[in-house]
C-alpha cells in the first residue's frame, strides 16, 4: 500500500519499435538491449580462461560453431523460453550433427 500508484514498465530493446509498449499492456517502456555485442560476447568468453562453456540461447549456432572452430569445448542448452523441459530446435539439431 505504501507503494500505491503503481505503475508496469518493461525494459528491452524491443521497446524501440513503435507501438511494442502498447502491444505489451504496459504504462512505460525503456530501451534496454539485453545482447552483447559480438566481440564484446567473445571476449568475455575467452577471458574467463575456460576451456569448456556451456550457453543459453535462442539461435546459438553461430557463436557455438565460431567457438568451436577456435578449440573451445561448448555444449549449447537451448532457449531460456524452452525453461520447461523443451529443447530448443539449434540444439537438437547441433545434438544431431554427428
Amino acid at each position: 500500500r505504501q507503494f500505491r500508484p503503481l505503475s508496469e514498465s518493461f525494459a528491452s530493446g524491443w521497446m524501440r519499435i513503435r507501438g511494442f509498449r502498447r502491444r505489451r499492456g504496459v504504462e512505460r517502456g525503456f530501451v534496454l538491449s539485453d545482447h552483447a555485442d559480438w566481440n564484446g560476447l567473445i571476449e568475455a568468453i575467452q577471458m574467463t580462461g575456460a576451456s569448456r562453456v556451456t550457453m543459453m540461447h535462442g539461435d546459438s549456432h553461430l557463436l557455438v560453431n565460431y567457438l568451436r572452430e577456435g578449440g573451445l569445448d561448448i555444449t549449447p542448452l537451448g532457449s531460456v523460453d524452452n525453461w520447461e523441459g523443451k529443447r530448443s530446435a539449434t540444439a537438437h539439431e547441433e545434438d544431431n550433427e554427428d
